[in-house]
């Protein structure tokens, strides 16, 4: 099983796609801003933010569509009650990733040694860090 074949479950929806893996190069721009702002950001906004980050600005109905995707992907959350309408983060960088690791882990054959082959690739100080969460978590 290919990595864009492995299911989806952190969304809420077996789409049957690993979501993480297809997002495309703007949905993982913009989510980079959303995690990044403490605060929701509007479409214009985004763009704003977007055309300091790249060397080029995309119009305003192309950041729209991408919100509106990645809103139904269960990315993003948007305010209507608000005009306009403010988008933010559905979860924060850090929860998604560990649901892309536990999705992609769920989906192995042999847990065991997939575990091994990533704990074994690991930097030493990442090693320790990891046996110290899970001696806190253990106690």
């Amino acid at each position: 099983m290919t990595l864009s074949e492995t299911p989806c479950t952190h969304t809420g929806l077996n789409t049957g796609i690993y979501e993480g893996a297809s997002l495309g190069e703007l949905e993982q721009a913009i989510m980079n801003l959303l995690w990044d702002s403490t605060e929701s950001l509007t479409a214009n906004e985004v763009r704003d933010a977007l055309a300091q980050r790249q060397d080029n600005q995309p119009a305003i109905t192309t950041v729209l569509t991408v919100l509106g995707r990645l809103s139904k992907k269960g990315f993003v959350t948007k305010d209507s009650s608000r005009r306009p309408h403010e988008f933010s983060a559905a979860t924060s960088r850090e929860e998604h990733t560990v649901q892309l690791l536990n999705d992609v882990l769920g989906s192995a054959v042999d847990k065991h040694a997939v575990l091994a082959r990533f704990i074994g690739g690991i930097e030493p100080s990442d090693a320790r860090r990891v046996r110290n969460l899970l001696q806190s978590r253990d106690s």
